[in-house]
């Protein structure tokens, strides 16, 4: 731990997380490799040992490169992961991308990872929800309220900046890794999402991360990909050689139209609809 970086709110946020973590007794975290599902794991092994279990769910909305840092952090490790194959494609509400699409998806998500933690004797299940989460349009939240799920971080107050920091002094390789929402997140509310644009989402994104752009998004209207990425990252995506390798790519995933969207990345920017009709 580099104490250095920890300030003496830092210190007292973590020892929080560990005290409440260290109560559970037992604990299966809903893992994907995420900046502060991967901190929540970290801190939980420390504290529970073999008691901490990480639960990865897959499905057409996780793309492979997550799944395997998933599980080569917990081998590398030693903590115990189960991978288990879930298919909200089924759910109707979830396919037809209704306003409270992440409700049935975490409901169904975690509802299996309880089942996973009863077979393998943990008593809890925990989320990796922080503070900064409260402040948008979160239906999955209700569900880990309906199933009691644990929300660990946030009972320890902990915001983004705060896991971000605390996950450098513990030398965790996410502490700058971008910030990732499912595949699911990509569509305009009211398209229904099939598997196949699920794919031709993530083809369209690893592109532009293997040609540096890490924090991105391609967002699916129709035929229509409009990608999202900061602005700093505007000027060279927009240049010419990689504007063009950019809509030949695109084109051959199967997009119509490519655009690129000049308000530049931002979180959630799908829920823009919801608000402008609320």
């Amino acid at each position: 731990m580099n104490q250095e970086l920890m300030t003496e709110d830092l210190q007292q946020k973590l020892d929080k997380l560990k005290d409440y973590i260290k109560n559970l007794g037992s604990l299966a975290v809903g893992f994907s490799a995420g900046v502060d599902s991967t901190f929540l794991l970290t801190v939980a092994h420390e504290v529970l040992g073999d008691r901490a279990l990480a639960v990865t769910t897959v499905d057409a909305a996780l793309p492979g490169r997550e799944l395997k840092e998933a599980k080569e952090f917990c081998e590398q490790r030693g903590i115990r992961h189960v991978v288990c194959v879930v298919d909200p494609l089924k759910i109707e509400e979830y396919r037809k991308n209704s306003p409270d699409r992440c409700y049935f998806c975490k409901r169904s998500f975690f509802t299996e990872i309880q089942k996973v933690a009863k077979e393998n004797g943990i008593e809890y299940v925990a989320e990796g929800s922080n503070m900064d989460d409260l402040g948008d349009y979160r239906p999955g939240l209700k569900a880990v309220s309906e199933l009691k799920v644990q929300s660990p971080l946030r009972e320890a107050g902990l915001y983004k900046a705060d896991i971000r920091t605390i996950s450098k002094a513990m030398g965790l390789p996410t502490w700058s890794k971008p910030a990732y929402a499912c595949l699911a997140s990509r569509f305009v509310y009211g398209e229904e999402i099939t598997e196949e644009k699920l794919h031709m989402i993530d083809k369209a994104e690893q592109f532009l991360i293997e040609n540096g752009f890490y924090e991105e998004r391609v967002r699916m209207h129709g035929n229509l990909a409009r990608i999202e990425v900061p602005a700093k990252d505007i000027p060279r995506l927009a240049e010419n050689g990689m504007r063009e390798a950019v809509y030949e790519k695109f084109k051959e995933i199967g997009f119509l139209y490519v655009t690129l969207d000049i308000g530049g990345y931002r979180m959630g920017s799908m829920n823009a609809t919801l608000k402008d009709k609320a």
